[in-house]
């Protein structure tokens, strides 16, 4: 569990941080850097997508992920968390939902967090994920100064999602193995595309409804 502390430590300090320079920045700039954010976060995913196999698997999980998720209503479901707690921290932040859904999911989503946390509980070794909370201090600070307090929040999501992964890496070893991690690699890209696109502006997809998607692929590729 080192590494998820670790994570969710630099999470904590990096909104903070952002948060303190978000108020002294204008809003063009904090605009600016959103669109950085999302461009960045655009490369990350096509990225993540290229090296992808599988393909035939990847489109039955991510569109069939896409309905479960939809049905599950799990995009609404986080919504309205990150509601609950603006009302129980009483933040005025305006964009405190979408600060807590985008930072979540993009802390969260990736091969980085799945490997990093199954490490971290077989071997102990919690290299990667004290790799990746440099990586996520840093973006956190980003986002907390564009997208305020809800940013900040986030460090539940990490704590709970790496967390349990780490308890569980006893039971998921078979998600380390190339022919399992390489495709869902490919689906978390797809679904970092789907942030990228959010965070630019260009289309509001409801990227939380995916996430049945990661599940689905890594059964199909392991039992395929």
């Amino acid at each position: 569990m080192v590494g998820t502390l670790v994570n969710t430590a630099t999470v904590v300090v990096g909104a903070g941080l952002g948060l303190v320079v978000g108020e002294r920045l204008p809003e063009r700039l904090k605009s600016i850097v959103l669109t950085a954010l999302g461009l960045i976060t655009m490369w990350i995913g096509v990225t993540m997508v290229v090296n992808g196999q599988k393909p035939l698997l990847i489109v039955i999980s991510v569109v069939g992920g896409a309905v479960c998720g939809e049905l599950l209503r799990l995009e609404e479901r986080i919504e309205r968390l990150a509601e609950w707690l603006r009302r129980r921290t009483r933040s005025r932040a305006p964009q405190f939902v979408l600060g807590f859904v985008t930072a979540s999911l993009l802390f969260c989503v990736g091969p980085m967090t799945v490997v990093g946390s199954l490490e971290d509980g077989l071997k102990g070794d919690s290299t990667l994920l004290v790799t990746k909370a440099i990586m996520d201090g840093f973006a956190a600070l980003a986002l907390a100064s564009s997208l305020g307090a809800g940013v900040l929040f986030s460090f539940l999501t990490v704590l709970i999602v790496q967390g349990g992964l780490t308890l569980l890496g006893a039971h998921m070893q078979f998600a380390m193995e190339p022919g399992v991690l390489q495709p869902m690699t490919a689906v978390g890209g797809i679904l970092i595309l789907g942030l990228a696109l959010r965070l630019l502006g260009i289309k509001q997809i409801p990227v939380a409804n995916f996430l049945p998607a990661l599940a689905m692929i890594m059964a199909l590729a392991y039992f395929f």
